[in-house]
């Protein structure tokens, strides 16, 4: 029987779909994992699949190229993998794919769900690439039962570039991780850098953050993620930020979290995000933010963080100081704790199970 626990919040025992294999279980598509090594998607649903776990709820990750255990499926990887529809060696009563496609051979008792996560090769890339991805992107979305956006922000462009009814759109905010949390670290060292978290090209406003350091000689620029430094911003740091800069890699939430506590704050210049996963990660350490007005942000960060109004340099260096010179950095560290308290995992876990139940509900009656 399909049985979410009582913890979750929801119960689909009554519904009485297909059995196939003598199991009711939800399959996941788990081709984001085979498509990059850390990033928002690939949290959010280990967040979930962790969650089933515990609750012992039937469902199966179907992997390409990992190691299977008892909980996935490991998949022969295709030719052109990603763009290709999945062929499951076994049968469920709801579909979810960690990145924009479908079944094949879509059974009517099987819910088919898309989470919708930004629109950023519509907005900022175009070319070929884009055009492969937005069509990839619509076919999933138009032939889904419903579709989750991680924002209001996200829903608006759904409706805008993919022209989704908003009757066909359910809002799921991502959360933040328990392990982000405030630690005991000596104030001294607090002071000595700004922390840039997560990838750093094109809209992503990296030069600006640098830019907006360069002029506050006893701080440094520490960046976390989004692979080594390429030529072009090794060129631009040596610039201007000459000995002041360093990139730690790819770190533990737990590593991450001692970054958070004793930077200066998070610097989070860009000027387009789907949600912004480190906006509450720093918020949930005690680490002021600095971001733009624009997009999902202002929905994430609330009045906890130091928005500016487009990202450039001037704006981001005057936040800085800011910090430095008044009160404000105390002020943001404790609306930043009580505006993280907002989200959380377990939330998008309960409402996930509970649009479940809904879509698979209307299929079967």
């Amino acid at each position: 029987m399909f049985i979410v626990s009582a913890e979750a919040g929801t119960l689909l025992a009554e519904l009485k779909p297909e059995k196939c294999m003598g199991i009711y279980m939800i399959i996941y598509d788990g081709i984001i994992f085979s498509l990059q090594r850390a990033g928002g998607i690939s949290v959010l649903f280990e967040e979930i699949f962790n969650r089933l776990a515990l609750d012992g709820i039937d469902h199966k990750i179907l992997r390409y190229g990992l190691q299977a255990d008892k909980r996935t499926a490991n998949l022969k990887r295709r030719m052109l993998e990603r763009y290709r529809d999945v062929v499951s060696p076994m049968c469920g009563n709801v579909f979810h794919s960690t990145y924009y496609r479908l079944p094949s051979g879509i059974r009517n008792n099987t819910a088919v769900i898309t989470t919708v996560h930004d629109y950023t090769y519509e907005r900022f890339i175009g070319g070929v690439k884009a055009k492969v991805h937005s069509w990839q992107k619509n076919r999933a979305i138009n032939n889904s039962d419903i579709v989750i956006c991680v924002s209001e922000s996200t829903k608006q462009d759904a409706m805008e570039y993919s022209r989704v009814s908003e009757d066909k759109i359910a809002v799921i905010y991502n959360g933040v991780s328990s392990e982000y949390q405030p630690l005991e670290i000596s104030p001294s060292n607090n002071v000595c850098f700004v922390l840039f978290v997560g990838a750093r090209a094109g809209y992503k406003n990296f030069e600006a953050a640098v830019k907006a350091v360069s002029p506050h000689k006893d701080i440094k620029l520490v960046c976390v993620g989004g692979g080594a430094f390429i030529k072009g911003e090794l060129e631009m740091l040596e610039r201007y930020l000459p000995s002041r800069y360093s990139h730690a890699g790819f770190v533990t939430n737990a590593e991450l979290n001692v970054y958070y506590n004793k930077a200066l704050c998070l610097i989070y210049p860009s000027v387009y995000e789907g949600f912004g996963i480190p906006i509450l990660e720093a918020m949930s350490a005690g680490c002021p933010v600095i971001a733009v007005n624009v997009s999902s942000i202002p929905e994430v960060a609330g009045d906890a963080a130091l928005l500016v109004e487009s990202g450039s340099q001037d704006e981001l260096d005057a936040a800085i100081s800011s910090l430095i010179f008044s009160s404000k950095r105390e002020e943001l560290i404790v609306k930043g704790l009580l505006q993280a308290k907002k989200f959380s995992w377990d939330a998008t876990y309960t409402k996930t199970l509970e649009l479940y139940e809904d879509v698979l509900g209307k299929k079967l009656a």
